[in-house]
């Protein structure tokens, strides 16, 4: 059954916290983070990003990146701009986008559910990133991200967040990319206690987004237990951090794909080797956005196609089988165009649909990419029979949206 830990937040001063919540480090370059950054010396950038505060030269993954990170964190919390709860407590944070609202608990999830597979899981990662955040996290003995989890919707836990937000929130902003975060203290004793012993009745926990900050929270704990001889298991490097969001409430966007070049099919035959796999009705001009899953909007030369995939190229039954990730993969990409490693190829990019069909127009037109693949998003159902089976998602599947706003909140692993 799930954990649910209350911890002591080293949270932002409130009339201070809309300079410092930033995106987090994963959906922004050097480049991007170094523009959001600047003249924003407050900005928790400079703590999740470093490397936007060193020479351009500089490796990303050296020591010196990791210690300038500290640096900059502690600097803050020396000047006040953060600060310490005095004793455990919970917290909920909500975003609002696009008139839709889900609210997430803020608390700490457990090593130990990791390795034991009641955190579930439904990606791979790569150890290079993997590393990258244990060494933040071994420099700073901080988590400063919190990962993204989905759990079973609860009655009573959709009932006591309802109560909780009814009140002023702690933090109350519009970021600038229109999206609203709310943030409320749970510091009722009975509150906190009631969660945790719902969430233990709680079978399993999945993460959304953030398998790589997950699995680098875990090994370092793993670390500090073998280097603590007295070790007990209720240290705090056994937990790290976690908003907690019921299924019900999420929203996977599209994520879709882009091809450099068509593998020497000229377009028409490109066409007719498709309609073998899929019936092919050409939109013309119009954008073609798929209205349910195995069909899919392709764009090439100019137009919009509409691809319905035929009887015998998905299985409903199979939890991968039936992902159009697989589909597009098996009949498309790997026997028409050769791509067979999504991970590694060179020739084909992926965009969230977050970006709009216009930009799948946009790079094809450009000439930078030769065909463009609108994909039907992925259910949540389909996400949790996935985990659930012990089976991974192919490559750039799911896309959540809002993403998480990093320097709300942070849990010290040696508190």
């Amino acid at each position: 059954m799930a954990v649910l830990k209350a911890f002591k937040g080293i949270r932002p001063v409130r009339e201070h916290v809309a300079e410092i919540a930033s995106r987090p480090y994963d959906v922004l370059n050097r480049a991007e983070a170094a523009t959001e950054a600047a003249g924003n010396p407050l900005s928790f950038l400079h703590v999740i990003k470093p490397e936007i505060d060193l020479p351009e030269t500089t490796d990303e993954h050296t020591p010196e990146v990791y210690a300038k990170g500290n640096a900059a964190f502690r600097k803050m919390l020396a000047d006040g701009v953060f600060f310490t709860d005095e004793c455990e407590k919970l917290y909920i944070y909500a975003q609002t986008m696009d008139k839709r609202t889900q609210y997430g608990i803020v608390g700490c999830a457990s090593v130990d559910d990791y390795l034991n597979n009641v955190i579930r899981k439904h990606e791979l990662t790569r150890p290079d990133k993997e590393e990258d955040r244990r060494n933040h996290i071994r420099t700073s003995k901080l988590n400063y991200e919190p990962v993204f989890f989905t759990y079973p919707s609860v009655a009573e836990i959709d009932a006591i967040v309802e109560k909780q937000t009814a009140t002023v929130p702690e933090y109350d902003f519009t970021a600038e990319d229109g999206i609203g975060h709310r943030f409320w203290v749970i510091d009722h004793q009975p509150t906190i206690d009631r969660l945790i012993d719902l969430f233990a009745a709680v079978p399993y926990t999945y993460v959304a987004d953030g398998h790589h900050r997950t699995a680098a929270a875990a090994g370092v704990g793993l670390e500090r237990r073998h280097a603590a001889p007295n070790h007990t298991g209720k240290e705090e490097y056994n937990f790290f951090l976690a908003v907690h969001f019921p299924d019900r409430q999420l929203k996977i966007f599209d994520y879709n794909r882009v091809v450099k070049d068509l593998n020497g099919y000229s377009e028409s035959d490109f066409l007719a080797a498709l309609s073998r796999s899929f019936k092919v009705e050409c939109k013309g001009t119009a954008e073609y956005r798929p209205s349910a899953p195995h069909e899919f909007g392709m764009y090439l030369g100019g137009k919009w196609y509409a691809l319905k995939a035929l009887p015998g190229t998905y299985n409903d039954n199979d939890p991968i089988g039936c992902l159009d990730v697989t589909v597009l993969t098996d009949w498309v990409l790997a026997p028409l165009l050769n791509i067979t490693d999504l991970r590694h190829s060179k020739r084909i990019d992926f965009v969230g649909g977050i970006r709009g069909l216009n930009e799948l127009r946009r790079k094809v037109d450009s000439g930078e990419m030769a065909a463009a693949f609108a994909l039907y998003p992925v259910s949540m159902k389909q996400l949790i029979d996935i985990a659930d089976s012990g089976n991974i998602m192919p490559p750039k599947t799911t896309w959540f949206e809002p993403k998480l706003r990093s320097g709300l909140v942070i849990h010290n692993i040696d508190d």
